[in-house]
């Protein structure tokens, strides 16, 4: 099948709408199936219940920015 460029950017064009679906749609199964998910909200880890109810577990580290084409290493302790 041959795409011209200008489909092919037409077809671009929906994949943050079908990605924040599909993103709902697991949300949605998780809760369905555990009756809890995990969410990182303001900067805490949040337990939410299929109730609606949530809970704070823990505060998460900020975000680390990092350049483009930065490329990190772990290293592992006790080696």
């Amino acid at each position: 099948m041959n795409m011209t460029e200008e489909t092919m950017l037409a077809l671009e064009v929906n994949i943050p709408r079908l990605a924040r679906g599909a993103f709902e749609r697991a949300y949605f199964d998780a809760l369905t199936q555990s009756g809890k998910v995990m969410r990182a909200v303001n900067g805490q880890l949040v337990e939410t219940h299929a109730d609606g109810t949530e809970r704070v577990l823990r505060a998460i580290h900020a975000p680390v920015k990092v350049a483009m084409g930065t490329k990190l290493t772990r290293q592992i302790s006790g080696r």
